[in-house]
């Protein structure tokens, strides 16, 4: 049986060692329990028959281990994934990959060579012996390996995934890439990881994961003519634009997405990312499963009968807990450009289209929207339109998302009717979604792009300015040289998107104790230093004039630790002391020393009201503990204030019992008692180790 077969298994020992009560089972048929294997690797797919769990829950309770109990945002995972897949960043995960087996002195081996896919996919426009050799030496690997390798012109990574059937519904799979979240639109859950974690997983063939908030996305209703799935997300973007859906998994569900095409899915599944979500994903169902009849090669039969008969068990309980409730009629929905230069500002196109705003290069490319119902309404527009060439003055490029694709297009006269119309064709790849190859946007240019980023200076001159819309609207405006509509959308069609946001009760649970490992702590102690600053981003914490200073020692990163936000920083805090932080610490961009700074200084762990997603994985993977408890940091904004930046809390302690998960401050005037997520195992491991490199590091030594 191939890794994609499913099989249940009984889940009553889930109430385990954590002391979760047991809760109420629904009714089933009599279970059995098989594995399934990939390559040397055997993994085991359960079924959770309990009730509360959500679709997200559901997926990772299979990757749980039997002592874990019931799987709730929060809880740290040691999972297996499904697969993995790199493109052309192939290359720096390899030396990373590289250096474990070099330092270890271990002759090198993938864990499980059938887990990573390679897919050459981003600068395959570059022709230059540099990176001829590049392609040339990742293949290569890939063979010595026995890793599966696509080409450069087989097509985007994320479709191949989905094509050849990586991304598989019901599983977890990962990718060194940001727009992995597109996998939720066949109901698998997708998620980013960064190269050192991809190159741990090649080598001991897990990761960590922390398990995000569930936001539950209900829509209802069905799109209208001329309105598409882009059209949906990016007015999800535009309308919940607060950070609704920050370091979120989201859970797409309601009778409108039985309305909803795969494609269309796809298309919105992978702008979650650009909401902010690290997962975005659609239940399975009849529509997903005829698709997979269709598209898979027939040795996926079994699998697509497995998944067919499975699927209902997975989806989210009548009485799921979700954090909140969005609510989308999609039949309110109407054409959106976002932009310029931003993905969370949107307009509606027959505003926009009053502006006359001059196009000068149009695109139709990337793993957003050139699948084949991306290119057949495009090539529609034209049929349609009393225009039947490309405007003058402007451009167009048009890029299929794999050349399976471009081939399907090519059958349906689709990309026939884009080329006659003046298209100028790319391989199969990113291209100038990603600021690489032809066409990009030059000074004073405005182009309008069905991509999903539209970042000043991402598809050319940093002076131009990018719009996102649906492949309808970029192929309208293409043939007219202005932003609009296709002719045949009417104004009539055109009501106010219809939507609402409902926050849900989080209740705490049931206590319990969490087992403690040989070296972890079950109690810091230690006093306390307060930053009440919200949103304080990486380059407040560690100045980005030091960052790609290679020979700069710990003791130099303690040193200017803070600098940028309170220069006496470094004076009020102290080795052995903990620091509470407010909301969302560690925003900005990925430098890991951010957290190494403050682990150098001493600084024994950080409290904070929530953590930029990145930060906390960056931390974590240095051993350095990151938890989160707001009700303290709201306590501290309101006895302490927020007029001095860092604030010792004097003849104050506090005591975070890692056993029973509570944390208990001490002042001269009070005590305060709170609780915060359980620090399971996993976490603890990452900690004792001193990161994942260490640990990594000391499973190739013990194997």
């Amino acid at each position: 049986m191939s890794a994609s077969s499913f099989c249940l298994k009984n889940v009553s020992s889930l109430v385990s060692k954590r002391k979760i009560a047991p809760r109420k089972l629904i009714s089933t048929n009599k279970q059995a329990t098989t594995t399934s294997v990939v390559g040397s690797r055997n993994f085991s797919y359960s079924i959770s028959s309990l009730q509360y769990q959500t679709m997200v829950h559901k997926i990772l309770q299979q990757y749980a281990p039997q002592d874990h109990g019931l799987v709730s945002s929060g809880d740290y995972l040691q999972i297996t994934p499904h697969h993995i897949l790199t493109h052309d960043n192939t290359s720096a995960v390899m030396i990373k990959f590289k250096a474990f087996f070099e330092e270890s002195k271990k002759p090198l081996k993938f864990s499980n060579p059938k887990q990573p896919v390679f897919a050459l996919d981003h600068n395959i426009q570059d022709t230059s012996d540099a990176n001829l050799v590049k392609y040339k030496k990742i293949e290569q690997f890939a063979k010595d390996n026995g890793v599966v390798f696509y080409p450069a012109g087989r097509g985007i990574g994320h479709q191949v995934m989905i094509e050849e059937g990586y991304a598989w519904p019901l599983t977890f799979t990962t990718a060194s890439d940001s727009h992995s979240n597109m996998y939720g639109g066949i109901g698998c859950l997708g998620t980013p990881v960064v190269r050192t974690d991809a190159a741990a997983i090649w080598a001991t063939g897990s990761t960590w994961w922390q398990v995000p908030p569930v936001t539950r996305v209900e829509l209802t209703g069905k799109l209208r003519e001329g309105v598409s799935g882009k059209d949906v997300i990016i007015t999800l973007c535009g309308i919940f634009n607060q950070d609704d859906v920050l370091n979120h998994c989201v859970e797409f569900v309601g009778e409108g997405v039985s309305s909803l095409s795969i494609d269309e899915r796809l298309s919105i599944a992978n702008m979650t990312t650009e909401w902010g979500a690290l997962a975005g994903v659609f239940p399975v169902d009849e529509k997903t499963i005829d698709w997979l009849k269709k598209s898979q090669k027939s040795e996926k039969a079994n699998d697509i009968k497995e998944l067919e008969n499975n699927y209902k068990k997975y989806l989210p309980d009548s009485d799921a807990k979700y954090v909140q409730t969005l609510t989308l009629d999609l039949g309110s929905v109407e054409p959106h450009v976002s932009g310029p230069n931003h993905v969370k500002v949107m307009s509606s196109v027959r505003e926009i289209t009053k502006k006359n705003i001059k196009v000068h290069k149009a695109y139709i490319v990337s793993c957003v929207n050139s699948r084949v119902n991306d290119l057949h309404q495009a090539a529609n527009v034209i049929r349609k339109s009393s225009k039947k060439t490309i405007a003058e003055g402007v451009e167009l490029y048009i890029s299929a998302a794999s050349d399976k694709v471009q081939k399907e297009s090519e059958r349906l006269g689709d990309w026939q009717v884009l080329v006659q119309a003046g298209a100028k064709v790319l391989p199969p790849g990113c291209g100038p979604c990603i600021g690489l190859g032809a066409g990009l946007l030059e000074d004073g240019q405005v182009g309008i792009s069905s991509t999903n980023r539209n970042f000043k200076g991402r598809m050319g001159s940093r002076n131009a300015e990018a719009y996102l819309a649906s492949p309808e609207v970029v192929m309208a405006s293409a043939l007219s040289g202005v932003i609009t509509l296709p002719e045949y959308y009417t104004e009539s069609q055109a009501p106010l998107p219809k939507f609402t946001k409902t926050s849900e009760n989080q209740s705490e649970g049931e206590k319990s104790t969490t087992k403690i490992i040989e070296g972890f702590p079950e109690v810091i102690e230690g006093e306390v230093v307060f930053v009440h600053q919200d949103n304080l981003n990486t380059d407040g914490i560690y100045p980005g004039k030091y960052t790609y200073k290679e020979n700069i020692s710990p003791e130099e990163q303690a040193q200017v630790a803070m600098e940028n936000y309170d220069v006496n920083f470094t004076k009020i805090a102290k080795k052995g002391h903990v620091l509470i932080a407010g909301y969302n610490f560690g925003t900005g961009s990925s430098r890991e020393q951010a957290a190494t700074c403050l682990k150098f200084m001493g600084i024994k762990l950080i409290v904070g009201g929530s953590f930029s997603e990145t930060y906390k994985r960056n931390a974590t993977n240095n051993g350095f503990l990151c938890i989160e408890v707001p009700a303290l940091v709201d306590y501290l904004k309101q006895s302490v204030g927020t007029t001095k930046e860092t604030v010792l809390l004097e003849n104050s302690k506090i005591s975070i019992d890692f056993r029973n998960s509570t944390l208990v401050l001490t002042t001269p005037k009070e005590t305060k008692e709170y609780s915060f997520h359980p620090v399971g195992p996993v976490a603890q491991e990452l900690i004792v180790s001193g990161g994942l490199e260490p640990l990594v590091l000391n499973k190739i030594k013990s194997q």
